[in-house]
Order: C-alpha cells, then structure tokens, then sequence
C-alpha cells in the first residue's frame, strides 16, 4: 500500500502523544467516542452525526452521568422524558441522568452534535477557581 507525503502527515496528526496531550482527527466518522482514543479520565465525549431522516435507534438514560449536548450542524430534536425539543447549529443542551432520551435529525437536512458526559455533581473547581496563573 503506498502512502503519499500527505497521507502521512495526515495519520500523524491523527496520532499525536505527548506527555500532556494527546491529538486525534475525527472529521469524517459517523460516530467518534473520545474517552479511548484521547485516554480521558473523567469525561466521555462523542462526536456524533445522523443523516436527514435518521435516529439513534434507542431511548436511554444513565444512573451517574449527566449529559451536555452541543449541536454543531444541521439541524433535528430531542425526545427528552416524553417533551420534544427543537434543536440547531450553536443550541446546547444539558440532560440530568434519570431523563430519558433519543435524538433525531431533521427530514430536511442531518444533525451533527458533541455529546459531553460527565458524573453529575463532580465538578469541584472551574475556571477561576481551577485555574494555575
């Protein structure tokens, strides 16, 4: 299999681990899920897309985890304990764990979106008060 120059630093900069970081692309998958591949320890982060038309094919909810969602693209809604919720490029969301839930896009266009899950009631610090100056 040949590999041009391009290609090469394409799956480097796919592949990057340092000490304090790690860097991956995930432009062109469906559905990307971020705690493996960047060895998060205190998060799980999918990048998610459906196609116009599409669902994710279940209803969930979580035990622990609260979820905050960041819609990207395109355009759908959110079914969330039986309320339906519109959403677009630039809407975020935050779902408490008991909640059910299942997201759709739109029939006219797709619907890509960050999934943020973090244990509800975790956070100790945040900005000013976490941050090292």
């Amino acid at each position: 299999m040949r590999v041009s120059a391009r290609g090469a630093a394409v799956k480097l900069q796919q592949e990057e681990h340092m000490e304090n970081y790690t860097k991956i692309s995930a432009a062109d998958e469906p559905r990307v899920e971020l705690h493996d591949k960047l060895g998060l320890t205190v998060a799980e982060i999918s990048i998610n897309s459906l196609p116009a038309g599409a669902s994710v094919p279940f209803v969930h909810a979580h035990r622990q985890n609260e979820e905050i969602y960041a819609v990207i693209e395109g355009s759908g809604k959110a079914v969330i304990d039986g309320d339906t919720v519109q959403l677009k490029a630039g809407d975020w969301v935050r779902i408490a764990p008991a909640a059910n839930r299942q997201f759709f896009a739109s029939a006219e266009s797709g619907i890509k979106y960050i999934c943020i899950q973090v244990k509800a009631g975790s956070l100790e610090g945040y900005t000013t008060t976490d941050a090292v100056m």
